[in-house]
């Protein structure tokens, strides 16, 4: 799916105004540049993240010359792609995307690979979550097997992630499951409404959608991910992680140290044709506020200027290569 630049800003603006981001053209007084940022739904971590952070930027639009507006989209895949093509400046994508994308593998097979993809910095961990009815019986992953399962949109991250799990579980997605392919913000409703047995949604936590499943008359439950160490040798951008229950006191689970899955990082990416003073700022304006950044998510509560330096599939943007330089952290 390919949005133009204007329809984009147009819609930014919508979510802007949420934010007192603003928006009116291409550039306001004093030769003010508008960017967007790519996120998810608003029931995920995306959504927030990205309105934090262009929160920091429309603070400081004067100092910057920069103006940020977030735009809600289909995940990983889009946010790539929209960059790519020059509909947005900046998007929110997990790590194995931003892989897949580079080396032209999974939703790029056929375009091949995307040189221009370029590197930010890598923000925090994403968790492969199955959330599941009690009283559907799946207690692990194999117990998918026969049910009505959700495993996300077409472009969105999850529905690799679902595929990965499957795959490595010994399950085929197309037969052993019955796949429905709906958005993670649309899932919830769907399994309280008893529609889907299950979903996956590969997100960070705290997130809505889960308080939103956890919330109806039907129980729910997170499935335990585990025996992945063949897929995380294969594909070592995943890597074993646990969910803190103790955000979701609603759900069925009882683990006292998390329920045990697999993760994989979130990045921020842009295009090699951004300009380098645009990334430069944004860049320098995100860590030099590390401390508001964490205060605004719990997902980003870990925030680590080094580690975030970290971790990129695709090269660094000049932009944020040159200000990683200047506060030594390259």
């Amino acid at each position: 799916m390919h949005f133009s630049r204007r329809f984009l800003l147009t819609a930014g603006c919508v979510c802007g105004a949420l934010m007192t981001a603003g928006c009116g053209g291409q550039s306001a007084g004093g030769g003010v540049k508008f960017v967007t940022i790519g996120t998810g739904s608003q029931t995920g971590v995306y959504y927030p993240v990205g309105s934090a952070m262009a929160t920091l930027i429309n603070e400081r639009t004067q100092e910057l010359g920069l103006k940020a507006s977030v735009e809600t989209t289909g995940g990983s895949v889009f946010n790539i792609n929209a960059v790519l093509a020059g509909d947005m400046d900046f998007g929110i994508a997990q790590a194995d995307r931003e892989y897949q994308a580079l080396n032209g593998k999974a939703e790029w097979e056929e375009t091949g690979p995307q040189p221009n993809l370029r590197a930010v910095c890598s923000l925090y961990t994403e968790m492969v979550n199955i959330v599941a009815a009690d009283d559907a019986g799946i207690r692990t992953v194999a117990d998918l097997k026969g049910k009505v399962v959700s495993i996300g949109n077409p472009g969105s991250g999850q529905r690799m992630n679902a595929i990965d799990v499957l795959t490595a579980a010994g399950l085929n997605w197309e037969t052993d499951i019955r796949a429905e392919e709906v958005r993670a913000a649309d899932s919830a409703k769907l399994l309280q409404d008893g529609r889907i047995d299950a979903f996956f949604f590969t997100v960070g936590h705290p997130a809505g959608t889960f308080m939103e499943a956890s919330a109806g008359r039907r129980k729910v439950r997170f499935v335990p991910i585990t025996g992945m160490d063949k897929l995380i040798e294969a594909q070592p951008f995943y890597r074993n992680v646990k969910i803190p229950l103790h955000l979701y006191e609603a759900v069925a689970n009882d683990e006292p140290d998390g329920v045990p899955t697999i993760g994989v990082t979130t990045m921020l990416v842009t295009s090699a044709q951004e300009d380098e003073n645009t990334v430069y700022e944004f860049t320098k304006t995100l860590f030099e506020h590390l401390d508001t950044l964490r205060a605004q998510h719990p997902a980003l509560s870990g925030l680590d200027a080094k580690e975030m330096v970290s971790g990129n599939s695709a090269p660094l943007h000049p932009g944020a290569e040159r200000y990683f330089k200047e506060a030594g952290l390259l």
